[in-house]
């Protein structure tokens, strides 16, 4: 039997040291040692989960038990085989409230759903370029927080819609603030990440902890409007000075994780290409990257990694 190490974090309030025996300071068991073969923390103790390294029962029902909610917000582009996979996979058993960002409500088919959990969609904006959809979300993101989510769920998860779900995606993959690894950029050197390198952006890093994916992003709804709220306004200070980040919101959502280091990191299990091919460390997919047009995102070096 796996043993399971109990994380205790401890906090200071004043005149009280307290010990705070709740989920969300991570007091949970993780087996890191039942992963020998990747890196399960990170230099600043944050876990990274992977598949092994956590009981899915224990996890499920302590957040049953703290009344954990969980608002999923999605911009659909035409695809919704997204929401049916969530349907099998995302969050089963907990509270579920889906946000649907889309120029054409009308479109938006009808979805089973089941007990608990419910569907918004929300006319947006509609932009000719997608670098523009993929930078004004924070904005869309942090105004559907504000006006909505906060005073329904208590975590709030981002996606991406050109995803499915194909494996279990559970309340393991809740905190404060959490952050995914790149399925592309987990296993190369650093210098070869494609972080913003122009000084002029306020998404410029000359170096970083690790390349995450800005297709999943999500944490309390504190943290998680947080951090739109700063992509948000970097994003437009860019604009004010002529300046587009590299990889647009992914750009500002390395450097905001590079200054606030997320408390939870998802392995690529969570966000998965097959293009990759076979690797002995995933050992369960997540969720898939449906096909699309990814080439036209990417450098001729990112092509090459595929």
């Amino acid at each position: 039997m796996a043993q399971y190490c109990y994380i205790l974090f401890c906090y200071r309030v004043p005149g009280l040291f307290a010990t705070v025996n709740r989920f969300f300071f991570l007091n949970i068991f993780l087996c890191f040692r039942s992963r020998r073969d990747v890196q399960t923390c990170t230099s600043w103790k944050a876990p990274i989960i992977w598949e092994g390294m956590f009981d899915p029962d224990l996890y499920d029902q302590m957040h049953k038990k703290e009344g954990t909610s969980v608002a999923l917000t999605v911009f659909a582009v035409g695809r919704f085989t997204f929401l049916n996979s969530s349907e099998k996979h995302f969050m089963l058993g907990l509270p579920v409230s889906y946000y649907v960002f889309t120029d054409m409500p009308e479109k938006v088919p009808e979805i089973k759903l089941g007990h608990e959990r419910s569907l918004k969609v929300i006319k947006v904006e509609r932009h000719s370029r997608w670098q523009d959809v993929s930078m004004m979300r924070m904005k869309t993101i942090l105004d559907a927080i504000e006006s909505d989510i906060r005073h329904h769920c208590t975590h709030v998860f981002c996606f991406d819609v050109d995803q499915v779900f194909s494996g279990r995606f559970g309340s393991e993959a809740l905190g404060d603030s959490v952050a995914l690894l790149h399925a592309y950029y987990y296993r190369i050197p650093e210098k070869l990440f494609t972080y913003d390198r122009n000084p002029k952006s306020k998404s410029y890093m000359e170096t970083g902890d690790f390349y995450y994916h800005a297709a999943v992003f999500g944490g309390s709804w504190k943290s998680v409007k947080a951090l739109t709220e700063a992509c948000y306004r970097n994003i437009m200070e860019d604009k004010r000075n002529n300046v587009e980040a590299l990889w647009h919101d992914e750009s500002h959502l390395n450097k905001y994780f590079w200054l606030h280091k997320p408390s939870r990191v998802l392995s690529p299990e969570y966000c998965w290409d097959t293009n990759i091919g076979y690797r002995s460390d995933i050992r369960v997919t997540r969720l898939l990257w449906a096909p699309k047009h990814y080439d036209a995102l990417r450098t001729p070096y990112f092509r090459r990694l595929q």
